[in-house]
């Protein structure tokens, strides 16, 4: 069957003669014919399959073969081995064209890998690296050409580079072919490039050292470090496309890293302190392009932390001067104060952006700086009581009154007032985005939380919001925005209230139309509020009410009971508004007043010409003290008015001025003046901002804030300790501060004070092994 298969008796010394002329031809890139390729697989293959003892004589015989071409090709390239430079381009020449037959050659002798297989354990290589043909070319190639004269071959290589970066052009391909002899003529199986690295990639890093240690020196002396930078970043982008031309970039080859090491430590980390010097200078210059060029440099090393600081820095300095500077305006003016914390945040943007590329490090940089901005208390502060010890002298907590004035930003673009009537839907929209954009950055949000409510009673009260649905699609965004969960849910119920009071108050309106006269129904408009929801200050100011209004009181105490039995109403007078008419002798004219204002007023409703004296308005009103001053003051100083509502005798400069013998009266002259001329007819609203709250009230306010964040402290504290059982003090203040950061950011002593009382009333002791660690108490 074999012999009949192979077409009788195979003698290899007859058939070797017929291939080799083949094979030579190959050797030699000559003409090869179909008939000749073909036959060459043919026979081989006949040889293999017939004796195994052939197969290792057609190996020795290639072999032989291959030597001997490589022998001539070595003499050729010998005739030229005084010139370094033509020598190379001679190897060159003579190894691309052996390296491009040694992916042909290989391919009739397919029959000696197969039979290599049956003896061997097959290796998991591409299948070049598997022919032992190809491995014959390549090791005979090195053993009698390439490590007789590599190093000159190398050195000649590495002259050419240096040529090249000093501006003279030559044919790349003598460098590329010395490259892939190296990676190509690696006998070691296990790492085919570790001669490559040893040897060539070595002598590349090394001699690209020597060259830039010596050119950047020179050139920045010669140049200065802003054109430095200009012509090392120009370096390090030509370099790097150099090295993916001649260094091994393939699988494990990490020429290209080590490569980059060298270069940003002999271009960029030796002048480091150099650059960096010039980094303030150009940010308050904002030369974004000059900074951008030393970033791109400075990011290749690890230690960027210099530009870090340096941009925190000009950022508080720039931020808290430019308020300075404009303090006399900001800080009776919401609006200008956050129009120009939204210009510094958009100017800080802009320089991260076009600078630092909006890189990570730097927006926390800018996020961190502009915070020290944004809470600073040195342009404006608060000042919040702190918890004192006994028989120690008072103290209060100085903070930044940003909350405040957002707060009062907000209650601008959400009132009626003539900047919302200026604004857009969109526009209104957009800039109480940017009011929650500065509040992500304040640290104390329970101050923002507290006027926002006010402000917000306020409108919903006067019915002044200049438009319902972004009231509520505010509190959606202040959800968004991380604002604790009760204190948005308190504000929906406001809302919800509000509609539930309407309710109520049509169906007093109805149920009082059939008792009394209508007119009176509809003159009225009782708000039901939800203590819960509205807690307001529990001091109640008392005043005696007008008849009209006292009889009323105790029909809507009645009513209320018949449907919500068990509940009782607290009347707030000091929340409470109302329209008089006022008669003159110019006209009549409608006043839109406070209950307080109201009951000044209807003193003198029967006397409308007498002088009353101060003490006497005081025992009418029942009013206490402070509040008639400023009652009284409202009334007689009330802002941009030419003809002031009431007279008084003598004139003083301030409410507290006012003595008890002070006289006041009704200005029959009164009228309403428009355009230089007094009206007979008029509307004028004397209620100003609705005052919610008395001075002490006040204070109680900013007592209340104290105590909450005393109460939030504490809470959180036990919440982290019955998580955690046992924790140290570093931990327990990391994960405090995570949880209460979107309402406040509580200082050490807060802290310490509250630790110190959950030990002392058993929520939580100290372990008796390590005094930092805290266990929590069942």
């Amino acid at each position: 069957m074999q012999q009949s298969a192979l077409g009788g008796p195979v003698k290899f010394e007859d058939e070797w003669l017929r291939i080799r002329p083949v094979v030579e031809n190959l050797l030699n890139q000559q003409n090869v014919s179909k008939e000749e390729w073909q036959g060459l697989f043919w026979s081989i293959h006949r040889m293999v399959l017939w004796d195994d003892l052939i197969r290792e004589l057609l190996q020795n015989s290639l072999n032989d073969q291959i030597v001997r071409f490589i022998k001539g090709a070595k003499a050729r390239i010998e005739q030229e081995k005084e010139d370094s430079s033509v020598l190379l381009k001679a190897y060159i020449a003579e190894w691309t064209k052996f390296f491009a037959q040694c992916d042909y050659i290989p391919l009739p002798f397919h029959p000696l890998e197969n039979q290599s297989k049956q003896t061997t354990t097959p290796k998991k290589k591409s299948g070049a690296d598997e022919s032992i043909v190809r491995k014959i070319l390549l090791d005979s190639w090195n053993e009698h050409i390439f490590s007789k004269i590599k190093h000159r071959l190398q050195e000649s290589a590495m002259q050419l580079v240096l040529a090249e970066r000093n501006g003279e052009a030559f044919d790349s391909q003598l460098v590329i072919g010395v490259r892939e002899s190296y990676v190509n003529l690696c006998s070691d199986e296990e790492d085919k490039l570790k001669i490559y690295r040893e040897n060539f990639e070595k002598a590349y890093i090394e001699a690209t050292q020597r060259f830039y240690k010596n050119k950047a020196c020179e050139y920045l002396e010669q140049n200065g470090i802003l054109n430095y930078m200009i012509w090392a970043d120009a370096k390090l982008k030509e370099e790097e496309q150099r090295g993916n031309r001649y260094l091994e970039t393939g699988k494990g080859s990490t020429s290209m890293d080590r490569l980059s090491q060298v270069l940003v430590q002999v271009i960029v980390v030796d002048f480091q302190q150099q650059i960096i010097d010039e980094c303030l200078p150009l940010i308050e210059k904002n030369e974004t392009a000059k900074l951008n060029l030393m970033f791109r440099l400075l990011d290749r090393v690890p230690q960027i932390e210099p530009l870090l600081s340096a941009l925190e820095q000009y950022i508080v300095r720039q931020g808290l001067a430019d308020m300075v500077s404009s303090a006399e305006t900001i800080t009776n003016d919401c609006e200008k104060y956050v129009e120009r914390l939204l210009e510094l945040f958009d100017r800080f943007s802009a320089l991260v952006r076009f600078a630092f590329d909006d890189d990570p490090r730097f927006l926390t940089a800018r996020d961190k700086a502009y915070r020290a901005v944004v809470n600073d208390t040195s342009v404006f502060k608060l000042e919040l009581p702190l918890k004192q010890r006994p028989n120690s002298a008072p103290k209060n907590q100085p903070e930044s009154r940003c909350p405040e004035l957002l707060a009062n930003y907000c209650d601008l673009l959400l009132r009626k007032t003539p900047l919302s009537k200026r604004l857009s839907s969109e526009e209104v929209e957009g800039r109480l985005k940017n009011v929650l954009l500065v509040l992500k950055y304040i640290q104390n949000k329970d101050v923002f939380m507290r006027y926002h409510k006010a402000h917000l009673t306020r409108r919903l009260i006067l019915e002044t919001s200049a438009d319902n649905e972004k009231e509520e699609l505010m509190v959606e965004w202040l959800r968004d925005v991380g604002m604790p969960a009760d204190y948005v849910n308190k504000l929906q119920r406001m809302f919800q209230d509000i509609k539930v009071s309407n309710d109520l108050n049509q169906a007093f309106k109805d149920q009082y139309r059939n008792n009394n006269n209508a007119s009176s129904a509809d003159s009225m408009n009782i708000k039901i509020l939800n203590t819960a929801a509205w807690s307001r200050s529990s001091e109640r100011i008392t005043v005696s009410l007008p008849r009209e209004l006292e009889d009323i009181v105790p029909e809507v105490e009645e009513f209320y009971k018949q449907s919500h039995n068990g509940r009782k109403l607290q009347w707030h007078h000091l929340m409470s508004n109302g329209v008089v008419t006022m008669s003159t002798k110019l006209g009549k004219f409608d006043l839109e007043v406070t209950t307080f204002q109201m009951a000044v007023f209807y003193v003198w409703n029967q006397r409308p010409y007498d002088w009353i004296s101060f003490e006497n308005l005081r025992l009418a009103t029942e009013l206490p003290d402070v509040e008639l001053r400023r009652t009284l003051w409202s009334l007689v100083a009330f802002p941009k008015l030419k003809r002031q509502v009431l007279l008084m005798e003598p004139v003083v400069q301030a409410p507290k001025d006012f003595r008890d013998d002070s006289m006041f009266r009704v200005n029959q002259d009164f009228a309403v003046v428009k355009n230089g001329k007094a009206q007979n007819r008029g509307k004028l609203n004397l209620i100003g901002r609705l005052q919610l709250a008395t001075e002490k009230s006040r204070e109680e306010d900013n007592e209340d804030i104290v105590r909450l964040r005393i109460y939030r402290t504490q809470e959180a504290i036990n919440q982290i300790m019955k998580m955690r059982k046992r924790i140290n003090n570093a931990q327990l203040q990391t994960e405090l501060v995570e949880i209460l950061k979107n309402m406040f950011l509580p200082s050490r002593r807060l802290i310490k004070e509250q630790i110190e009382w959950l030990i002392e009333n058993g929520y939580m002791k100290r372990d008796t092994e390590d005094m930092n660690y805290f266990i929590y108490v069942a």
